[in-house]
């Protein structure tokens, strides 16, 4: 397993106080409902492992994952709270998450009886969750088809029907018509269910954008994903809880020069001079997760003050012209993501320049960047390191 140097120049650090205001924020808005943590994909690039031993201490039982392997590794971290794995899965795996007491979102109706087959060792019925394709055009029953699923006799012998779900695919927009079509869907086919007399304990639908925009998505589990992090992709007129970014990505200034006017910065010489211009040399670059869409785009704060990527990122370095800002020295901190002084630089910022969203951001920091953790109500400064 790759473990980046405790050395390392560039790192992120994780404010995990600032991750127990988030949990409160969506405890705030959905005061009833249990919370489900997802932290798939490495929890969004902050860390699965540290990030959900300290929701942990937050008192959150429910941790969604995408794949058996991301639920196995929480699992041999020590995690022994109920993991969800949300995404697809095929029999081959089943034996595994059967294994490591993974509970899987079952999508289709012939996963039913192929799963049941898996689950007859545990002394008592595998809890299993349905998702209803309600709009997302992804996973998922029909609503139309629900009723003959939940008829199946494996969900009343060797499998529980424990939560039925479904996913909102426009909640972060303006226009609300796509998300109340598909809360009118579920909740018809709810209905139906519920006319049935069939008991379901967790139902769910509402991730980041449907607990703070869609209290109608709200039922007896909540899946906050980008909002534990401190961020949603709302439009801006929509009134969003105080959400904290709980990451800051840091390195250090390698190498100072200057360059003539009419001189070029890296490769295929994107950049040209057009003044005597002062360059910072940042040990940072796209295998760490700095996009090279950010080339002659994006900025990183140096002395407090914004300033400009030039040239091509490269695959281990970025360069930046520090010409406005005197004194800049060898070893001073640069900050990609996170404040400095009175500015801030954020992930929306980074993909507002890379035309992506927050989310791919955050998840494409990679393993060479070491994680340090700044513990539930501590000081900055004292951090825990992790890979």
């Amino acid at each position: 397993m790759y473990q980046p140097s405790e050395y390392s120049p560039t790192s992120a650090s994780v404010d995990l106080t600032a991750l127990a205001q988030n949990v409160a924020h969506v405890r705030r808005l959905a005061p009833r409902a249990d919370v489900l943590a997802v932290v798939k994909a490495n929890a969004y690039g902050h860390g699965a492992i540290e990030i959900s031993r300290a929701l942990q201490k937050l008192a959150v039982r429910r941790f969604g994952v995408a794949t058996p392997d991301e639920g196995i590794a929480l699992r041999q971290a020590g995690i022994q709270d109920t993991i969800l794995v949300m995404g697809a899965t095929v029999p081959a795996q089943f034996a595994e998450l059967v294994a490591h007491r993974l509970t899987p979102v079952l999508y289709r109706a012939d996963l039913i009886p192929t799963f049941a087959a898996h689950a007859r060792t545990p002394p008592t019925p595998y809890p299993v969750h349905i998702k209803v394709e309600t709009g997302m055009g992804r996973l998922g029953v029909s609503p139309n088809d629900l009723l003959e699923l939940l008829a199946r006799s494996e969900l009343r012998g060797s499998l529980r029907l424990e939560g039925l779900m479904t996913h909102l695919a426009d909640a972060d927009n303006r226009d609300a018509g796509q998300t109340e079509e598909q809360l009118t869907r579920f909740q018809q086919a709810l209905h139906h269910v519920q006319e049935r007399g069939l008991a379901i304990p967790l139902i769910h639908v509402a991730n980041s954008a449907g607990i703070i925009k869609y209290p109608t998505s709200i039922h007896s589990l909540v899946r906050p994903g980008i909002m534990l992090y401190g961020y949603h992709t709302l439009s801006n007129d929509t009134q969003a809880p105080e959400l904290r970014p709980i990451l800051t990505w840091k390195t250090t200034v390698a190498h100072v020069h200057t360059i003539s006017p009419g001189s070029s910065v890296s490769y295929n010489r994107t950049f040209i001079a057009s003044r005597q211009t002062r360059v910072a040399v940042l040990p940072v670059g796209y295998a760490d997760g700095y996009n090279r869409l950010l080339s002659n785009r994006g900025q990183v704060l140096i002395g407090g003050r914004r300033v400009p990527v030039i040239g091509r990122v490269c695959m281990d370095m970025t360069m930046v012209d520090v010409t406005d800002v005197p004194g800049v020295q060898v070893g001073e901190e640069a900050i990609l993501i996170g404040q400095q002084r009175s500015e801030r630089i954020t992930a929306s910022d980074l993909a507002a320049w890379q035309q992506t969203v927050p989310y791919e951001i955050l998840c494409a920091i990679g393993p060479r960047v070491p994680r340090r953790y700044l513990p539930l109500d501590s000081p900055a400064g004292a951090a825990s390191q992790s890979s």
